[in-house]
């Protein structure tokens, strides 16, 4: 079977003396326009991957769209961490009674065990990620807070720096209370330009194209990956991406450990 018709829905969980268990998470593009969509009455919930991977037991990514003035669910706090990217319009976050209205683009990061909750406040529907991630090892939750605790950054407030090939935007690189190390950061790619020859790290990774289509070397194969797509590589697995259409590819890209 060719790699880019792997489905997310092989990823599914199995019950091994009363607790669960996923599947590895394959190096894979992960379509947003294959995702499962579930609708409730004021939200949209798209299903994007889930499984384990070299670090981590459990990872999860959906995205939510919430229509104007309504909020997805109360207030709430979990032991998994969690990853939010802002993909459409405002979305309000609280974390631990802080308040902040993050725009497209935008990022927070939220601690085990700290209490959240999500508000789309504006005229128009905001749409985001959430990754929820649970580390093989023993949560830390001292070495989150002297990392700084959970955190939100607003795409406006991250400068671009200008390279040969494009450009950076450097969001974060530090431990948190389920990472030795998450370093997220934002590339830009001048058309024709590729990113860098397939290497491999340590660390997992995933991209995020947002506004543009590209294509990712994967173990061999170049694959195309549209705007909302998640590419996943696991620890150690040949990559690459690179600009193959008109105009610039920017495109998130975040490591954890």
């Amino acid at each position: 079977m060719k790699i880019h018709l792997l489905l997310p829905f092989f990823c599914v969980s199995l019950f091994s003396f009363g607790q669960e268990v996923y599947k590895p998470i394959q190096a894979n593009i992960y379509h947003w326009a294959n995702a499962p969509v579930t609708k409730k009455e004021n939200t949209e919930q798209r299903f994007l991957l889930e499984g384990s991977s070299v670090d981590f037991k459990h990872i999860k990514i959906h995205a939510t769209s919430i229509s104007p003035k309504q909020t997805p669910h109360p207030s709430h706090k979990h032991e998994e961490e969690e990853l939010i990217i802002v993909k459409e319009g405002e979305l309000t976050v609280t974390i631990e009674g802080k308040t902040q209205t993050l725009g497209t683009g935008s990022v927070a990061l939220i601690m085990s065990g700290d209490e959240h909750g999500f508000e789309n406040k504006g005229n128009s529907t905001a749409t985001y990620y959430v990754m929820r991630y649970e580390s093989k090892e023993p949560k830390n939750i001292e070495r989150g807070k002297q990392a700084g605790g959970s955190f939100m950054i607003n795409w406006n407030d991250v400068s671009f720096k200008e390279h040969d090939k494009g450009g950076i935007r450097k969001f974060f690189d530090k431990p948190t209370s389920m990472t030795k190390r998450f370093e997220m950061h934002v590339t830009t790619l001048k058309e024709g330009m590729e990113s860098h020859p397939p290497h491999t790290h340590r660390a997992a990774e995933i991209l995020l194209p947002i506004d543009n289509i590209a294509e990712e070397h994967i173990a061999g194969q170049w694959i195309k990956a549209g705007i909302g797509d998640i590419i996943f590589l696991e620890s150690k697995v040949p990559h690459a991406i690179r600009n193959i259409t008109k105009g610039t590819v920017t495109y998130f890209a975040f490591q954890f450990e």
